[in-house]
């Protein structure tokens, strides 16, 4: 029962994180109005507006137009649940656990705004940072020297990769929209920063690898598809963030 008190909480504010994504990046508030359709304007009344079932019962439509719901709100309430649960088998309730369990709900903000408008709003960025060192319990100093080394290494990481890009890859392929497109986006710094802050150097490594190994999925599908779209990263980073913060998938390979 307990379990899925977590499970339940975490749906529910997951339900939240939805509003936070949908109405941050338009400038709007989160607090009012109440939840609508973005398409009819309708107010979606709270039996239409429970985690997870009301999108199963509705079949992922709004009542009252038909206008179909975005998989989104779906994924994210779900995610949410994980998220709580996961953490808790981890930690158990714990001041560490909230922290990071408020770590990994921004990042799944984050996530989810860099998916619909490949730009993410800086406040945030500096929030998941200040989360990030609460989430520290080493040494303090360490952490934010691990921070800098991983943060700077990817700088110049991404100076020689977006070289390439705009002077080589640009000529070879004759695309002149090339010219301008950079490896990384500038929301991704600060999230590398923060993975090597919490995981450490060698942990934070895996981390960055899980990533890519996510990232190269999208990216071969919009090649073969044809598709023009720029991969988003930082879902990819923060997914890969928290399997090796769950699974510490480097202790057993390093």
């Amino acid at each position: 029962m307990e379990l899925f008190s977590i499970f339940l909480i975490g749906v529910i504010i997951g339900s939240f994180l939805n509003v936070v994504i949908i109405r941050v990046p338009k400038g709007e508030s989160i607090i009012t109005p109440r939840s609508h359709c973005t398409s009819c304007d309708k107010t979606i009344p709270w039996y239409h507006n429970i985690p997870i079932i009301s999108y199963i019962t509705l079949g992922g439509k709004c009542k009252y137009c038909g206008e179909k719901y975005s998989i989104n709100y779906f994924l994210v309430e779900v995610l949410s649940g994980i998220i709580a649960l996961s953490l808790f088998f981890k930690l158990g309730f714990s001041l560490e656990y909230f922290f990071i369990l408020a770590l990994f709900y921004t990042l799944l903000v984050l996530s989810f705004i860099d998916l619909n408008y490949k730009a993410v709003p800086d406040w945030i960025l500096l929030l998941v940072l200040v989360l990030g060192f609460f989430c520290v319990y080493d040494d303090f100093l360490d952490s934010i020297k691990d921070a800098f080394i991983f943060a700077g290494a990817f700088v110049i990481l991404d100076f020689f990769i977006t070289f390439y890009i705009q002077n080589i890859k640009s000529k070879i392929l004759k695309d002149k929209t090339l010219e301008i497109q950079k490896a990384l986006g500038e929301g991704d710094l600060p999230i590398i920063a923060v993975i090597g802050a919490v995981l450490g150097i060698k942990a934070g490594i895996i981390a960055i690898f899980l990533a890519a190994l996510f990232a190269i999925i999208p990216s071969i599908y919009n090649s073969v598809k044809k598709n023009e779209k720029e991969t988003a990263f930082i879902p990819y980073l923060s997914l890969g963030f928290f399997v090796e913060y769950i699974f510490q998938i480097s202790k057993v390979i390093l």
